[in-house]
């Protein structure tokens, strides 16, 4: 006898998620039909409504959600409340900016992405497809997927679910790492990298959600929530099910000793990927993180603690001392991104209802500064010895001097260097203070004090740079800020007002994450 009974879908809750995933699968039959020259444009007016319209499809739910409370929907499988909410409204604005950059040419009329991907590096293919202009327009569908499985990444409410919004999420990266237009060789290499790491993390995860069954019999994180005090004798179980699990999360937020990928995938990126991807990706993993940290496991945390302290000191320890001694600033930046992963890991595993709302202040803080570093990256090129501008210069002596050149771009580089070192007046110190608040009130006195002098030290190789920019002598004229189309600068400035506008007046936006402190059991 078929028992099965369909579960009744709440499309309306739905509303941002299906937004985004519809713009996809246009964006791929727009692909397959739109003329060549129109593509880039239909593209990009396509991708930015739809990221706008699901910023907004957010908001309405938030309202919603204020008024009639959370509620399951799609049995269950996901989770319509106020964290999952608010980190929806973080990405779709971290990810309207980034499509801003990842749209933005120079004024020659040059993208970040290759001309034609499946052509061999070097190769005639190559030269000619460059020279024709075509240009590799499925990056805008690739982002729109990459972010609708950011989506059901913050809000999944069952193991499955989890596991499919992470390959959603994961699979367009993998292929977006690998279109970068210069140092061909190299952005394959972080390509493969990242996809067989990400492949290696899959099979953790699936391994996970394996036991977790067996040992509860759901893979609801609320059945699993009730199995945990209920069911006795299968402990190691439950214990190497759920350590699994929180590993395949934390290779996404590139926390150590799970951050190998992380250099090596953000310095051959196309560098738009790497400011979307490092915001984006880390904001939907800590989201994730998060409500199983919450929801499943907080009545291990006797046994979890050893994990998760070894994990944060030495995730903070490599990205301090490792990001010392680096000469590339997406290396530096990569490095900065590991630190910052251990910072916020002690908002995750406080288990104060503050600390859920100080993960996503610290999220929206650090996912601005970051997508408008990456930016202004975008725009400081080399010059050869003819005077033409090639590739991005991303070595840090060849930003010496940089001040005297473009003082506007410097200044914003500054601003948000700044706020990823916490000085105060920015965003970076209200989210840094937020979360080191939250663990100080969780018992982890001893990892805050940790974390404030892993952030001086980093303060070091932040200062650096800005030395490099103001107070250093340029070495010739093999440096220069290229002009491009606009897009980029706008979200430079986007990202700069944020910035100091959550520095200087966080209350409201502090208010609104505390009010998104308490999840759907």
């Amino acid at each position: 006898m078929n028992t099965f009974v369909a579960p009744e879908i709440d499309w309306a809750a739905l509303t941002p998620t299906l937004i985004l995933a519809g713009a996809a699968v246009v964006g791929v039959l727009v692909e397959a039909f739109a003329p060549r020259r129109s593509r880039r444009v239909v593209q990009l007016v396509l991708g930015l409504l739809a990221t706008a319209g699901a910023l907004v499809a957010v908001v309405w739910r938030w309202t919603v959600v204020s008024t009639d409370g959370p509620r399951e929907v799609v049995g269950g499988s996901v989770i319509e409340d106020g964290p999952a909410l608010a980190a929806q409204a973080v990405l779709a604005l971290v990810g309207l900016v980034g499509l801003l950059v990842i749209a933005d040419r120079t004024e020659s009329g040059e993208g970040a992405f290759v001309a034609q991907a499946a052509a061999r590096p070097g190769s005639a293919e190559e030269a000619d497809a460059t020279r024709s202009g075509m240009a590799q327009t499925e990056v805008f569908p690739l982002t729109m997927f990459a972010l609708a499985g950011m989506f059901v990444f913050a809000q999944a409410g069952d193991l499955l679910t989890l596991f499919i919004a992470l390959e959603v999420l994961s699979l367009p990266l993998y292929v977006l790492s690998g279109l970068s237009r210069r140092r061909r060789l190299l952005s394959q290499e972080a390509s493969l990298k990242y996809f067989l790491l990400g492949a290696f993390t899959s099979a953790f995860v699936i391994f996970g959600i394996a036991l977790l069954y067996g040992y509860s019999g759901t893979v609801r994180f609320s059945g699993l929530a009730q199995a945990v005090p209920a069911t006795v004798g299968m402990d190691g179980m439950l214990l190497a099910g759920t350590i699994l699990v929180i590993v395949g999360l934390l290779f996404k937020v590139g926390a150590a000793p799970f951050h190998a990928w992380t250099p090596d995938v953000y310095t051959g990126a196309p560098t738009p990927i790497t400011g979307f991807m490092a915001a984006a990706t880390k904001l939907a993993a800590f989201a994730a993180l998060l409500r199983f940290v919450y929801v499943v496991v907080p009545d291990l945390s006797w046994d979890l603690t050893p994990f998760f302290w070894a994990v944060i000191i030495l995730t903070m320890l490599v990205g301090t001392v490792v990001g010392i001694v680096q000469t590339d600033v997406k290396r530096m930046l990569a490095y900065s991104s590991i630190a910052h992963a251990g910072f916020i890991l002690i908002g995750v595993t406080a288990l104060q209802s503050s600390g859920i709302g100080s993960v996503i202040f610290y999220m929206l803080a650090y996912g601005l500064a970051t997508v408008g570093a990456f930016a202004v990256v975008t725009l400081v090129r080399e010059r050869d010895t003819a005077g033409n501008v090639t590739g991005e210069a991303t070595h840090l002596s060849q930003w010496a001097g940089l001040g005297r050149r473009n003082p506007v771009a410097a200044v914003a580089m500054t601003l948000f260097l700044l706020s990823f070192a916490g000085i105060p007046l920015t965003a970076g110190f209200m989210g840094k203070f937020a979360v080191f608040t939250a663990g100080v009130d969780g018992g982890q006195t001893v990892l805050v004090v940790l974390a404030v002098l892993a952030s001086a030290a980093t303060a070091f190789f932040y200062v650096r740079l800005i030395v490099l920019m103001f107070f250093t002598e340029p070495d010739g004229e093999t440096v220069a800020v290229v002009s491009s189309e606009g897009l980029t600068t706008v979200a430079v400035a986007v990202c700069a007002v944020g910035t100091v506008l959550l520095g200087v007046l966080p209350g409201p936006v502090l208010d609104m994450a505390a009010q998104a402190q308490t999840f759907l059991p």
